[in-house]
């Protein structure tokens, strides 16, 4: 068993900072410093968060064989693990009543697009949504995504038990695990709009684009009421 060495006081870390930029004010060093320290411990909370998750006792067994569409017919839950002990299913805003994707879906979905082949070094990544699965194809093409694998929950089963109850119109991120041929829920992001603090957009975290991460390291932030488009020709 290791044990983990103490951890430097934030501050202190922060205050071995030698960065220093032209014209920088004396006011301006202190206060980055200060938010230095906070980053630090933000570092840290993050750590303890994803160690907290790992720690989690074993997950409810799936309780049904989920069939999906492909782009090449029939698979089930199982089939998508590949050779991999764990599933990232990622269910995306595409409902058969829903005239285009969602944009913040499509976001979240494109920054992934090129990371595939990092991310399925370790894990397998599906794509689900509610759509017929010609529709999620036609998308993707659309988006000019090669690499990410859709699929149609074409009868509702998954998204009904693992996303929606009610089967609405709405993102989930869910993790499984196959351990000695048995497939169980790990974890799914559990944050709705009931949990927002004032103020702020319903997100989880951390928050799986990382476009809103760039944008909080702006002046001007994520903002209020601005939103990613599917589409930024004016002729749209």
């Amino acid at each position: 068993m290791t044990t983990q060495a103490p951890l430097v006081p934030a501050t202190e870390l922060a205050a071995r900072n030698r960065a220093r930029f032209p014209n920088e004010s004396a006011e301006y060093r202190q206060a980055r410093n200060a938010l230095l320290a906070e980053e630090i411990e933000l570092r840290r909370h993050i750590e303890r968060v994803a160690a907290q998750r790992r720690q989690l006792p074993p997950g409810g067994e799936v309780p049904r064989t989920y069939v999906f569409e492909s782009e090449n017919g029939p698979v089930t839950l199982d089939d998508l693990f590949g050779d991999k002990d764990t599933l990232v299913i990622y269910s995306y805003m595409f409902g058969p009543k829903r005239e285009k994707p969602c944009p913040m879906c499509t976001s979240v979905m494109a920054a992934w697009e090129g990371k595939v082949p990092d991310i399925e070094q370790r894990v397998a990544l599906a794509m689900v949504a509610r759509s017929p699965i010609e529709r999620l194809l036609e998308a993707k093409k659309v988006r000019g995504w090669t690499q990410l694998k859709v699929y149609s929950d074409s009868d509702g089963s998954f998204t009904r038990d693992y996303v929606s109850a009610e089967d609405a119109d709405v993102p989930g991120y869910t993790v499984f695990t196959r351990r000695d041929g048995t497939i169980r829920h790990f974890w799914s992001g559990e944050m709705n709009g009931e949990m927002a603090d004032p103020g702020q957009d319903p997100r989880g975290a951390p928050d799986p684009d990382p476009l809103w991460h760039l944008l909080d390291t702006t002046p001007e932030g994520r903002g209020a009421d601005w939103y990613p488009k599917l589409n930024y020709r004016r002729d749209a």
